[in-house]
C-alpha cells in the first residue's frame, strides 16, 4: 500500500504557472498514491505555465470544498498573483488553514496565503523577491529550502522541489 493511499489534495493553477512547482509534487503525491484535483477560474480549460507546458483544470474554485481534500497545493510563478483575485480561492486557502489541513506553497506562491490573511505569525520561506512581502504580512521569513511550520508548508524555489515534497509526504503520511 502506498503511503498517501486514499489522501486527497487540492492543487492551484493560473496561466504562468512555474511548470515545475505545479507538475512536480502532482506526480510525486500521485506515486505515493494520492489524489490530485487541479482547480482554477474555469473548469475544463487549459491553463499554460511560464514555459508554455499545459494543465487542463479538473475543476473550478467554486465547485470544490476544502472538507473534501487533505491538504492545498499552491504553485510559484507568475500564477499566484492573478490567484488571489479570486475570493473564492483565498476562501478555500482559509478553510484549509483553519481545519489545519496543509497549505503547501512554494516561490511566488506565499503571495495566496498573505492576500488570505493567514500567515501573521508563523515561520515561512519564499523566493527571495517576495520576502519583503512575506515579512509585510508578519511572517517570520527565513532563508531555507523547507520550512514545515505547524500545517504550514513552503519552499523557495523549483531546486527546494524535493524537500517541499518529501515535507509534504510526511506531513501527510505521519512520518
Amino acid at each position: 500500500m502506498s503511503r498517501l493511499s486514499g489522501k486527497r489534495f487540492l492543487q492551484f493553477v493560473e496561466d504562468e504557472y512555474e511548470d515545475l512547482e505545479l507538475w512536480y509534487p502532482k506526480i510525486r503525491l500521485a506515486e505515493e498514491g494520492a489524489q490530485v484535483v487541479t482547480v482554477g477560474p474555469e473548469k475544463g480549460r487549459v491553463y499554460r505555465g511560464k514555459n508554455g507546458y499545459p494543465c487542463k483544470a479538473d475543476s473550478s474554485f467554486d465547485e470544490v470544498r476544502a472538507g473534501d481534500f487533505d491538504g492545498l497545493l499552491i504553485p510559484g510563478g507568475y500564477a499566484p498573483d492573478k490567484i488571489r483575485r479570486y475570493p473564492k480561492a483565498l476562501d478555500l486557502t482559509k478553510e484549509f488553514h483553519k481545519a489545519g489541513k496543509i497549505v503547501a506553497f512554494i516561490c511566488h506562491a506565499g503571495w495566496v496565503p498573505i492576500s488570505a490573511g493567514i500567515l501573521k505569525g508563523a515561520k515561512a520561506t519564499s523566493f527571495f523577491a517576495i520576502k519583503d512581502d512575506m515579512v509585510n504580512a508578519g511572517v517570520n521569513w527565513v532563508d531555507e529550502p523547507v520550512v514545515v511550520d505547524k500545517n504550514l508548508i513552503s519552499s523557495r524555489t523549483p531546486a527546494d522541489l524535493p524537500h517541499f515534497c518529501k515535507a509534504i509526504i510526511e506531513a501527510t503520511s505521519g512520518k
